[in-house]
């Protein structure tokens, strides 16, 4: 391994160059096995690190082979050597519970009087992935892990400190962990609450006022047929207007065709003159996917084109668009859904099947109250996701710096 020998970043009180190992030189391996044990069941995920297997199965599929299974105690390390997006050449985690049983398949090992935090960040970083990528045969699996033995693995090159220094470095990234961690939560916290408002904000079945209710409003909610207050209004672009293409994903609704990539979205190569011309506030959503919420609410002040495969519409003046909006991501639209879509090898929900579709609907200013009451949760919700997505780039960038 060539090039610097310190962080581009580090911290104060540390000087001298760090020293190159390779992993081999470092780890003892772990094949401990004990059927008689206890220790919960893990595995390891790319983006969590250790789990209870439970979280991931719903059955348990170890069978006689938990018989095999390595006993992890903290501090040990384990390798997956399973491809994933996120980790392309495995993923390597250090046990922060006291024993654990794990996959035989992982390669698991101990760091010695190394910190086995910091050693896990070196091998999940860039260098290590670098040296991974070679060892990896084009296509080549075992039983659908990359075929890295654990000889290979611990061949790899590293650059490390001093252990007091591996402390400081896997300390700050545990704090920083425990921030994301924290606001994770709260995000959690804040989207069970939003889903139990809807829950008390709607009528439940058989019933005319829900169970939260604004001060001042008392009259009974009507039931009203979506044939009566909706109306296609979705236009071919016949004349070829140069208008923005936009697409409908499940997360985030109305986007930039050019930053959707499902199979119904990005259609860079087609036609625009077969496009639907959407004005402002309106609706549009994909029959082929609104089960899994692919539906979308255009708040633009300038006309756009989606794909004709959408169905485009607007509502009557005595409908609150961020009320219905509200009302789509509950749980009564999905029944809906699932009582009306039609096909067979795939299920389409098209407009005439809206139509079909009932709600309970309140007075205009009542729909207006429980709208804004919602949004400021979504609002809240959206600060928070931006929060842990700045804090995700920060750790990441920081990883980039405080490694070699």
């Amino acid at each position: 391994m060539e090039g610097r020998k310190v962080p581009e970043i580090r911290f104060e009180g540390f000087e001298g160059e760090w020293e190159e190992y390779k992993l081999g030189e470092i780890v003892e391996i772990v094949s401990r096995t004990n059927e008689q044990s206890n220790a919960p069941v893990m595995m390891i995920t790319a983006q969590n690190g250790f789990i209870n297997q439970s979280e991931r199965y719903v059955y348990d599929n170890t069978g006689e082979s938990l018989k095999k299974y390595i006993l992890l105690r903290r501090d040990e390390l384990a390798y997956n050597h399973g491809a994933s997006k996120i980790r392309p050449y495995g993923s390597c985690f250090a046990l922060n519970v006291e024993e654990a049983r794990v996959p035989f398949v992982y390669h698991c090992f101990s760091v010695g009087k190394n910190v086995s935090e910091f050693i896990s960040f070196v091998l999940n970083g860039r260098e290590t992935e670098k040296q991974l990528k070679k060892m990896v045969s084009s296509g080549a699996r075992m039983d659908g892990l990359l075929n890295i033995s654990f000889e290979e693995f611990c061949s790899i090159s590293l650059m490390i400190p001093t252990v007091v220094e591996q402390k400081r470095v896997a300390r700050y990234f545990r704090n920083l962990d425990g921030m994301l961690t924290f606001y994770q939560y709260k995000l959690e916290k804040l989207k069970l609450l939003k889903r139990a408002m809807i829950e008390k904000m709607f009528p439940k079945n058989g019933e005319k006022v829900p169970e939260i209710r604004f001060e001042g409003f008392t009259d009974d909610w009507e039931q009203r047929k979506f044939s009566d207050f909706t109306w296609a209004s979705g236009k071919r672009n016949k004349e070829d207007l140069d208008l923005e293409p936009y697409a409908i994903t499940n997360e985030h609704g109305f986007i930039p065709q050019n930053k959707a990539h499902d199979e119904f979205g990005y259609m860079k190569d087609t036609d625009r003159k077969a496009y639907n011309i959407v004005t402002p506030n309106s609706f549009a959503y994909n029959p082929a996917r609104i089960n899994v919420g692919s539906i979308g609410y255009y708040e633009g002040i300038e006309n756009v084109i989606v794909s004709s495969l959408y169905e485009v519409f607007q509502t009557a003046d005595y409908v609150d668009d961020r009320f219905l909006w509200h009302w789509f991501k509950s749980g009564e639209f999905p029944k809906w859904i699932e009582r009306l879509q039609e096909g067979s090898v795939r299920l389409y929900f098209y407009y005439d099947k809206l139509c079909e579709c009932q709600m309970l609907m309140p007075s205009v200013a009542e729909q207006k109250k429980i709208a804004m009451s919602l949004d400021n949760l979504d609002h809240l919700i959206t600060l928070h996701q931006d929060k842990i997505e700045k804090l995700h780039n920060f750790k990441k960038s920081m990883l980039e710096k405080m490694f070699i």
